[in-house]
C-alpha cells in the first residue's frame, strides 16, 4: 500500500514537471528563424530545436507530439519563432503551414559589398542592389545605433561590418531591415571580451576589421589565419609592406592567385605592394574567425607566406626563402 502511494506521488510529480516544462518559455529575448526540411523526423527536429535553444527539453517536446498523435503532421518550412515561446506553443506552430513564407539569403565570408555575387543574391530576393549600396555607403548613417562603428573614419562605408551568415527574409523585409539584421549579427559576434581585448592592445575595431578582411581573402583555414595574422602584424610593426595579393585584386576586380606585374603597379592606397601600412579600409566582410585571428594571433618566426594552387600555405622566414618557394610552388 505504501509503495502504491509512493508511486502515485511520484507520478503526480512527474506529470506536474512535464506540464511545467511544456508551458514554460525558452528564455530567448528575440524572435528567431527556424527551418524544418522536407522529410525530417521529430527526433531530428527536436535536436535542432534544442541546439538553437528554442526548446528546453527534447523528451517533453517529442512526448507531447506523440500524445497529440501529430508526429507525422509537422510541416516543412521556414518559421519565425517568437521570443520566449513554450514547447506547447512551438509544437502548435510547426503543425501549421507558415503564413508568411520566408526565404534564406546567404552572405559568404570574404564577399565585398560591390561584388557581383552579392548583387545576384540580393536581386534574387527582390532587394534593390542600388538601394543596398546607397544605405551601406556611409557608416555615419548607422553609428548612433551601432557603437562598434564609431572608431571608423568618417568616410568609411559598412564594408567589413556586413557579417557573413544566412539571414531570413520575407516580402515585408526592406533593404534597411536586412542591413539592420546584418549589423545586429556583427554586434552579437563581436563580444564584450573581444572589444575589451582590442582596446587592451591599443587597436581600434576598424583596424582589426580591416586586417581581418585581408586575411579572410588570403586564407580559408583557422590556424593559418592566426599564423598569417602574426606575419602581417609583425610586418606592420616593422614598417614592411603587407604585400597582399588580395588588396591588389580588390583594386583591379580580378581574382588572381598571383596578380600580374602590371597589376602590382596599380596606383591605389589599397595596393599594399606600393603603399605601406593598412589600406584605407576593409576589402571584404570577414568572419569572426578572421577577426579573432587578428586579436589572438599565433606567434611565429615567419615574415612571408604564399598559398599554393591546392590551398596549402607555405611560410618563409626570409625574402630569399620566399623567392625560392615562389619558384618551387607557383612558377
Amino acid at each position: 500500500m505504501k509503495l502504491i502511494k509512493l508511486l502515485f506521488l511520484f507520478s503526480i510529480i512527474v506529470i506536474a514537471w512535464f506540464f511545467l516544462v511544456l508551458n514554460s518559455g525558452n528564455g530567448l529575448d528575440t524572435d528567431k528563424a527556424f527551418i524544418i526540411k522536407q522529410g525530417q523526423g521529430v527526433n531530428e527536429i527536436s535536436v535542432n530545436l534544442a541546439d538553437n535553444n528554442l526548446i528546453k527539453n527534447k523528451f517533453v517536446f517529442e512526448t507531447w507530439l506523440w500524445l497529440k498523435k501529430s508526429e507525422s503532421e509537422v510541416k516543412a518550412g521556414i518559421y519565425t519563432v517568437p521570443a520566449d515561446i513554450s514547447i506547447r506553443e512551438i509544437s502548435n506552430l510547426i503543425l501549421l503551414v507558415p503564413t508568411n513564407q520566408q526565404n534564406s539569403l546567404t552572405i559568404i565570408e570574404g564577399w565585398s559589398r560591390n561584388l557581383t555575387q552579392l548583387k545576384n543574391v540580393l536581386e534574387k530576393n527582390n532587394f534593390s542592389y542600388q538601394g543596398f549600396l546607397d544605405l551601406t555607403k556611409n557608416k555615419s548613417d548607422w553609428q548612433e545605433e551601432f557603437t562598434f562603428l564609431k572608431d571608423a573614419p568618417a568616410s568609411a562605408s559598412l564594408e567589413g561590418y556586413l557579417y557573413p551568415d544566412t539571414y531570413f527574409v520575407d516580402t515585408n523585409t526592406t533593404v534597411e531591415d536586412l542591413i539592420k539584421k546584418v549589423l545586429n549579427n556583427f554586434d552579437r559576434k563581436l563580444t564584450k571580451d573581444l572589444t575589451t581585448e582590442i582596446a587592451r592592445q591599443n587597436k581600434t575595431i576598424f583596424e582589426v576589421v580591416t586586417l581581418a578582411s585581408i586575411i579572410e581573402r588570403e586564407v580559408p583555414q583557422g590556424e593559418d589565419k592566426k599564423k598569417i595574422a602574426d606575419v602581417f602584424l609583425k610586418r606592420l610593426e616593422a614598417g614592411i609592406g603587407l604585400q597582399s595579393d588580395a588588396t591588389v585584386n580588390f583594386v583591379t576586380g580580378k581574382g588572381l592567385a598571383q596578380p600580374t606585374l602590371v597589376d602590382l603597379q596599380v596606383d591605389s592606397p589599397y595596393n599594399t605592394y606600393k603603399y605601406r601600412g593598412l589600406p584605407p579600409g576593409p576589402i571584404s566582410n570577414p568572419s569572426i574567425s578572421s577577426i579573432e585571428a587578428v586579436i589572438y594571433p599565433i606567434e611565429n618566426d615567419y615574415y612571408y607566406f604564399l598559398t599554393t594552387k591546392e590551398g596549402e600555405v607555405i611560410y618563409s622566414k626570409t625574402y630569399e626563402e620566399h623567392l625560392r618557394n615562389k619558384a618551387k610552388y607557383l612558377d
